[in-house]
């Protein structure tokens, strides 16, 4: 017989022990706490085991990343995958964006009021005029001494809408400082390469950024640029609208904190409110500038055609210039504010074949100097939408003034789709502006006076149409490591209604080719 010793010497064994001199009722009610002890336990563990099993089965994130150069419709796109996929957050965002589309019909109307005082200055042959030196509204320069000036018929009307309409400069200021880097637009200059990386996808080392440093290895620069440009959900416009968003915020944390924030943000309110009080008292006033026949001319001699700039409200001024204005979702998908850095968005589909699939949406900067971040994304996507506005023939880069917009993007283009990271990764070409192209043709603009290879086609939307896209479809054809589709769309991305429609194909081709690389199709 062996014998078994118990030693109450151990702790744990004293602990188990039951009491001394236990009575049968104080068993019963120790042994039911073990008991409900140990089906707590039992039940924690089984579900940590169910939330394991659930990850595992739970979908992995549909990854798209949208790209082209700025002011391609790239913003516009994701506001409209907002719309249409995740409304309850779109809804809940639209109201923010009233103080963006405040900017935007005043930077128009300041546009229209610098090229008219210049043009005044101009007139009155002062010697040392500042128009001998200011830069155009898209910071072009213009000489006055250089080019002969037209004889405008300038009243006192028009010096009296210069000094009514002055304030509108510090609601500018105001507004642009609180919204942030993503209110200032682009101006020339810079030696930026239009493709700041290799067909590897590494970073190209005379690429933007890398000037002027030390020798460094291609990981060092790509992680350098990875902080510059960092992905998070707070930043680029989504963080400026959260600095300017109506209503609480800060409620939680401590009493003291709470009501800092809330001071915080009756203050911004406070602001708002003065903001729009100078817009609405401005509102007669912009009409007149606007419809102007004077101020029209003068436009027209510079070439200036404002209604096709990104976020022109100047044909909603009565609607836009009013105390309880309120933007709907077609003022929001139009508003202009610039993407600076990388937009994250996430969103889970919540009807359809595809409810409950999350997608990661990435907005990147289109400047030539914001593309040395585009690379850093290349490797982890599983659908590249890119953007080439076909309106853009006749126009220049914001940043260098001596590079066509098309060709930028036949850069662009060519240097994704030959790619090697890239030679698996589905690219879904949106011909964009199409409407804008229409109304160019229309009004009888040449599209073979900025596009030699265009020779002698019919010069209408459907002829160029068809031609620009032939030759993005031969790009690819050319340039890719591999042979791959062809899927391009032409598109109007702030029509929210056609662009539905659109989405709803990219999204069940995308989502198709999501699954077959993930074996589930």
């Amino acid at each position: 017989m062996v014998r078994v010793s118990t030693s109450t010497d151990d702790p744990l064994t004293l602990l188990m022990m039951p009491p001394p001199n236990e009575s049968p009722e104080e068993r019963a009610v120790r042994e039911q706490a073990e008991a409900d002890a140990q089906a707590r336990s039992d039940a924690i563990d089984a579900q940590i085991e169910k939330d394991r099993a659930a990850m595992k089965r739970r979908k992995k994130a549909v990854k798209v990343l949208l790209l082209g150069q700025s002011e391609s419709g790239k913003s516009a796109t994701l506001k409209n995958f907002q719309m249409q996929y995740a409304p309850a957050e779109w809804a809940a965002e639209r109201a923010s964006w009233r103080a963006v589309i405040q900017l935007n019909l005043i930077r128009s109307v300041l546009r229209m009021l610098d090229a008219l005082v210049r043009e005044m200055q101009a007139a009155s042959g002062s010697p040392h005029s500042p128009a001998d030196y200011l830069s155009d509204s898209d910071g072009e320069a213009i000489s006055s001494s250089s080019r002969p000036h037209p004889h405008f018929a300038f009243t006192d009307k028009h010096r009296l809408l210069k000094l009514r309409l002055g304030p509108l400069r510090r609601v500018q200021e105001d507004l642009m400082r609180r919204l942030g880097p993503g209110s200032a637009e682009v101006t020339s200059g810079g030696s930026a390469l239009a493709v700041p990386w290799s067909k590897d996808g590494r970073p190209s080392s005379a690429g933007g950024g890398g000037r002027g440093r030390s020798a460094s290895s291609p990981r060092d620069e790509e992680r350098r640029q990875s902080h510059e440009f960092g992905v998070s959900s707070t930043n680029g416009w989504k963080s400026a609208l959260e600095k300017i968003k109506w209503g609480s915020s800060g409620s939680s944390g401590s009493n003291g904190d709470g009501a800092a924030a809330q001071g915080a943000q009756r203050r911004r309110e406070i602001e708002l409110d003065e903001t729009t009080d100078v817009i609405v008292g401005c509102k007669e006033d912009m009409k007149v500038l606007w419809e102007d026949p004077v101020v029209r001319e003068v436009l027209a001699q510079r070439r200036k055609r404002i209604e096709d700039s990104p976020g022109f409200f100047l044909d909603d001024i009565d609607r836009v210039a009013c105390k309880d204005y309120e933007p709907n979702d077609e003022d929001v998908v139009r508003a202009r504010l610039r993407t600076v850095g990388v937009q994250t968005y996430q969103f889970t589909i919540e009807k359809g074949r595809a409810a409950g699939q999350d997608w990661l949406m990435y907005d990147v900067g289109g400047t030539r100097s914001s593309r040395t971040a585009w690379a850093t994304f290349f490797d982890d996507m599983d659908a590249i939408i890119f953007l080439s506005p076909l309106s853009c023939f006749d126009e220049k880069l914001r940043e260098q003034r001596k590079v066509n917009r098309l060709e930028d993007s036949y850069l662009l283009w060519r240097a994704v789709c030959e790619n090697r990271v890239l030679a698996r990764t589905q690219i879904i070409l949106f011909l964009n502006k199409v409407d804008r192209l229409q109304a160019k043709l229309a009004r009888g603009v040449q599209v073979r006076e900025y596009i030699t290879s265009y020779g002698d086609r019919a010069n209408d939307a459907q002829t160029a149409m068809k031609y620009f896209q032939t030759h993005f479809r031969d790009i690819m054809k050319e340039v890719s490591p591999h042979p791959r589709p062809f899927f391009a769309h032409f598109t109007s991305v702030v029509n929210t209604s056609q662009t539905a429609v659109t989405l709803n194909a990219v999204e069940e081709s995308i989502l198709r080719t999501h699954l077959r690389g993930a074996d589930l199709l």
